[in-house]
């Protein structure tokens, strides 16, 4: 059965967490609009977002630089306005997968690939570790496959209490459970009672729990939940890719990961970020290339943000 969803606490109404209710009261509206102005609105925050200068602008353009040498700087600039502006519909779709309907989520154009490798695994009796990405509608297309296959996520708390009472609450919506990175008892469980959860291992969480392991070539620290989940509740490893099209989106799910897990975490963890690597270089303009993947270094290397 599907978690409940967290107890409100009169508490959350403190004037401490209005500024959270404010963007709450934002995302809804956005997640009522038609889809198509929806996307509309997206596209021009987007057109917003790459005008301004910022922190997350010069992110984005390092890891590009990082991930991209054998670009030209021009195509390079590119590929930084294309994912600036793909930032804007990112938050629609946030809104969108969170707050939609499920009459709005069902008349979303999706197509799946891959299906048959999720349905032999559960038939077999497997729980399933459906490997994604940080790309700008993970949450969306998380949402249109569990209308698809019943599944629960793994996901980062977020700092206020009450946009996290929110969030977590939509999401219970439509997702068995959501566990957090230090719920690990329970999301092995969950699989080994032949449940599909999905997370995301690509960014840098600066936990103890990681090994550097190429990430386009850059040393990148990444934990190594997939390998310890994969051994520790026998489930079958499985990548989920995602993308936006000109009128939808693409799903796709691939065969399960042969041989994995390893007796070698570092190779597991290699092996995890080729998929995603190679996920990423299909839509390289979609992926949250915001975030600071590479901020811990190896010994000895300097700081790649300063």
């Amino acid at each position: 059965m599907p978690a409940s969803p967290p107890p409100f606490r009169p508490a959350l109404l403190s004037p401490l967490h209005w500024p959270a209710w404010f963007g709450l009261g934002l995302i809804w509206l956005l997640a009522h609009l038609p889809r198509g102005a929806l996307m509309r609105a997206g596209r021009g925050l987007g057109w917003l977002i790459a005008r301004l200068p910022g922190e997350r602008r010069r992110v984005a353009a390092t890891n590009l630089a990082l991930c991209f040498p054998e670009l030209e700087a021009a195509a390079r600039a590119d590929l930084l306005e294309d994912n600036l502006r793909d930032a804007g519909c990112m938050l629609a779709e946030f809104a969108l997968a969170w707050l939609g309907s499920d009459a709005a989520i069902a008349r979303v154009p999706v197509t799946f690939d891959g299906l048959e490798h999720l349905a032999a695994a559960r038939a077999g009796g497997r729980g399933v570790l459906l490997v994604g990405a940080h790309f700008s509608h993970l949450e969306l297309c998380a949402r249109l496959v569990s209308r698809r296959i019943p599944i629960a996520g793994m996901y980062r708390v977020h700092a206020d209490a009450a946009f996290e009472w929110a969030i977590k609450r939509a999401r219970l919506r439509y997702a068995e459970a959501m566990f957090t990175k230090d719920e690990l008892r329970a999301s092995i469980r969950h699989l080994k009672q032949g449940g599909v959860l999905w997370y995301a291992p690509d960014q840098d969480m600066r936990g103890k729990d990681a090994v550097f392991a190429p990430f386009f070539g850059v040393p990148a620290a990444t934990i190594t939940a997939t390998h310890h989940l994969a051994r520790l509740s026998g489930a079958a490893v499985i990548a989920f890719f995602h993308r936006r099209t000109a009128d939808g989106y693409a799903i796709r799910l691939e065969a399960p990961l042969p041989d994995f897990p390893s007796a070698d975490v570092v190779a597991d963890t290699t092996r995890i970020n080729a998929r995603i690597e190679a996920m990423v270089r299909e839509a390289p303009s979609q992926y949250l290339w915001l975030h600071k993947r590479f901020k811990t270094c190896p010994p000895g290397t300097p700081s790649r943000y300063d």
